[in-house]
């Protein structure tokens, strides 16, 4: 019976160091930097350490220009890479034992777009596809009144380019998807496209995948 005890006093500390091994702050330490090429190994112990020491947690990255860790929770980093461009990164449950890793890449200029990426703990890329159905133009979208028809076709027309926003909650696994095409629209159109939508589409993380 002692002998169980111990077995199982070492099976739990074993899975405590597993645990901990995918938390945010040991993942963004080790990630490779193919995956987050504009900062270095360096640039990102910095920001952990500025940001827990309650400094602010700016560095300079390698191309001279300044980047900031704005946010780091147990499962969440923030990162403002650039004025232009921001990166985010969730670790989110599969199972007891088991996370995987959901980066999020957004460029403006001026509309922002983001991207999604999953990966395993040990960096090995995952199929977005099997984690989230990306919204389309008409989740965004309400159906027009028969007589705005004309007006509906003619903005539809112009948002001729799909254009995302991606953000996570810091405190939650809520992930927000906004439609940003009107944004680079002229704004006459811009104001007849915003009329028909409908806003944010908003995911869960729920049994290992993302839905609505």
């Amino acid at each position: 019976m002692r002998a169980n005890r111990w077995i199982l006093t070492i099976f739990s500390a074993f899975a405590t160091i597993g645990l901990q091994a995918q938390d945010a702050k040991t993942l963004f330490t080790d990630i490779p930097d193919s995956i987050v090429p504009l900062l270095t190994k360096v640039n990102r112990e910095d920001c952990i350490d500025f940001l827990e020491s309650k400094m602010k947690a700016v560095v300079e990255n390698r191309f001279d220009q300044k980047s900031e860790m704005t946010d780091l929770s147990e499962d969440y980093v923030r990162m403002q890479m650039s004025p232009q461009s921001t990166w985010q990164m969730k670790v989110l449950p599969l199972s007891d034992t088991t996370r995987v890793v959901c980066i999020v890449e957004t460029a403006c200029g001026p509309a922002c777009d983001s991207r999604l990426h999953f990966y395993t703990t040990d960096w090995k890329p995952l199929a977005t596809e099997d984690f989230i159905t990306l919204p389309t133009m008409d989740d965004f979208l309400k159906s027009p009144d028969s007589e705005e028809i004309y007006t509906y076709n003619e903005a539809l027309r112009a948002a001729d380019m799909l254009l995302i926003k991606a953000d996570f909650e810091k405190e939650s696994t809520r992930l927000t998807v906004t439609l940003t095409t009107p944004d680079y629209m002229s704004s006459d159109i811009a104001e007849k496209l915003k009329k028909y939508l409908r806003g944010p589409v908003t995911y869960q993380w729920k049994n290992g995948k993302f839905t609505r």
